[in-house]
Order: structure tokens, then sequence, then C-alpha cells
């Protein structure tokens, strides 16, 4: 079964792709595994996958001994992290996609490990949803630049939700313009159900966790 969905969402890439007229080395495929056991990080890693994203410091801690020994595996937190969470992430995760703060950006470079980041921001007026404002990427930029531990990549977002992708396009469209305007190169936006938006908007990183492993049910 998950050979057959990710061989389906390839083939989804592969179209959207074609009409952007962009290569497939362009896009990392970060396969969304929270909820799901580390038997599944295995299951995709053995058919091709090397990069990963969980949303909770706490519950891939849980997991990270099962799945240490996957050679050139990537994982990736995009869930929201607090700054009191930091030495553990930075622990955990080779990729820190949700900085939003200076603070958060400094407690992961006093951790002395090389970490790759992105900064989240909110483009969103849900209270529900996290990041810096827009006017202050300058200030968070030069933050992250300044820590010798880091690397920046580029920003993330989460659109609201809505089943049809089209409402997210815009969303994905401001990124896009923040990043040039800052010169970043690297755009983590797009889910299972809107990740062609995404890709035609000039996504680099999709994040795709339903469309792999089907619908999450949390453990009650």
């Amino acid at each position: 079964m998950l050979k057959q969905r990710l061989e389906e969402v390839e083939e989804r890439l592969g179209r959207v792709l074609a009409r952007c007229g962009r290569k497939r080395e362009d896009i990392t495929l970060v396969a969304v595994t929270k909820v799901f056991p580390a038997v599944v990080i295995r299951d995709a890693y053995e058919l091709g996958v090397r990069d990963f994203g969980e949303n909770y410091v706490q519950e891939f801690a849980g997991k990270y001994t099962e799945v240490t020994d996957l050679e050139g595996a990537r994982f990736h937190l995009i869930g929201h992290l607090q700054s009191n969470k930091a030495k553990q992430a930075a622990d955990l995760f080779k990729v820190i996609e949700t900085v939003d703060t200076p603070k958060l950006a400094r407690r992961l470079d006093q951790v002395g490990l090389p970490r790759e980041v992105m900064l989240e921001v909110k483009l969103s007026e849900e209270e529900s949803k996290a990041g810096a404002a827009p006017e202050n990427l300058p200030e968070l930029i030069e933050a992250v630049r300044s820590c010798s531990n880091l690397r920046l990549l580029g920003l993330m977002t989460m659109p609201p939700w809505s089943d049809d992708p089209e409402p997210s396009r815009p969303y994905f469209r401001r990124l896009r313009e923040l990043a040039q305007k800052h010169g970043l190169s690297s755009l983590s936006m797009g889910m299972s159900h809107d990740f062609e938006t995404a890709v035609e908007e000039g996504s680099t990183h999709i994040r795709v966790g339903t469309a792999l492993f089907g619908r999450r049910v949390k453990p009650q």
C-alpha cells in the first residue's frame, strides 16, 4: 500500500513539474510521519524516502532510537518549537523548519551542532497559526545569520486549511515574494492536498503525510 501511494504522489509531482518546466531534483519530499510508529519511517526509507517530518519533539524522541541507524535519513521538525525545547530539538533534528524568533535561533545555536533552519512566516490571520510576521523577517534573518552553527535555507508557511488548493495560492505566492526579497532560495510549502499549487508557486520542500500514510488517528 505504501509503495503504491508513494508512486501516486510521485506521479502527481511529475505531472506538475512537467507543466512548470521544473526538475524532480528541485523538490524535497518530506514524508510527514507524526503519530505513526517508527516502523513506518523504516518502511518509507526502504522505498527510497530520505526526508521525514515530525511535529512534536517529545513524540519523535520516543522513536529516535529506532531510526538512528538509517544512513542518510534527515529528520525535519515542522511543528512549533518552544525555546525551552531547543536543545532537545537540535539533538534530534537535522532541519528545523519553524524558527520564528531571534531567541529561538540563539538557543539552537548554543547547542553547538550544525543545523539547517527555515523561518516560519505567519501569513494567515488565524490565531492557531504560528510564525514570524513578514515585517520582522529582516531582524530574524540577521539573527540566524549571526549564529555560527545555523545555516539558513529559506522560509516556511502554513496557509489556512481548505479542501480546495486554490485558496492557498496567494499565501504560497506571498512566501515566494518574501523569499526573493530577502535572497532566500528554499520554500517549504504545500501538503498532501495542495502541493501541486505550491510547486507551481515555487515550493522546494513539500510536506506530505496523508497521501502517503493515510489519515492519522491520535492515540487516546
